[in-house]
């Protein structure tokens, strides 16, 4: 296997995509709007930062299409996904400009926001800080809500829940 940089893969490199594969995340469609046309994209790397102010991150790799879209002001949403919408994530994780055909979405706070989510976060960006072969985008959260539907979650490469005890 080859990295990014198109050297083959280290042992470390290797280990370490093990290790993240074996932690459960959330998945999300983070999206935007250029000229009144949306875009977005499937991410499980986001996480909350500051309470106060309210601020999230997530990180999109550098050949991200939705990456070149964006920039400090520019206005997402995180779309948690509902644990049935597997399949709208597996869309979105693709590339193509037809991701929003058939998906139910709306202009909420700005940002394209998907319908029957389990959580939303809206946020304008105010940093974005070069990591390895990714960036990380840092925004202000300008709106949110929730839902009490299950989350749709993604651990050793297979899509699943969370159930609790």
């Amino acid at each position: 296997m080859t990295s990014t940089t198109g050297l083959p893969e280290t042992s470390v490199q290797r280990a370490f995509r093990g290790a993240m594969g074996n932690v459960t995340a959330s998945v999300s469609v983070v999206t935007t709007l250029t000229d009144g046309v949306p875009h977005g994209t499937t991410v499980s790397a986001f996480m909350s930062l500051s309470m106060d102010p309210p601020m999230l991150t997530f990180a999109l790799d550098r050949s991200s299409n939705l990456l070149t879209r964006l920039g400090i002001g520019s206005v997402v949403g995180v779309n948690v996904l509902a644990a049935h919408h597997d399949q709208v994530a597996l869309r979105f994780a693709g590339k193509g400009d037809d991701k929003f055909a058939d998906v139910l979405w709306r202009v909420e706070n700005g940002a394209p926001a998907l319908g029957d989510r389990h959580a939303w976060v809206a946020l304008r960006l105010a940093q974005l800080v070069e990591a390895g072969d990714h960036v990380l985008l840092i925004g202000d959260v300008i709106g949110a809500d929730s839902t009490p539907s299950a989350p749709l979650t993604y651990w050793k490469r297979t899509f699943g829940t969370h159930q609790a005890f």
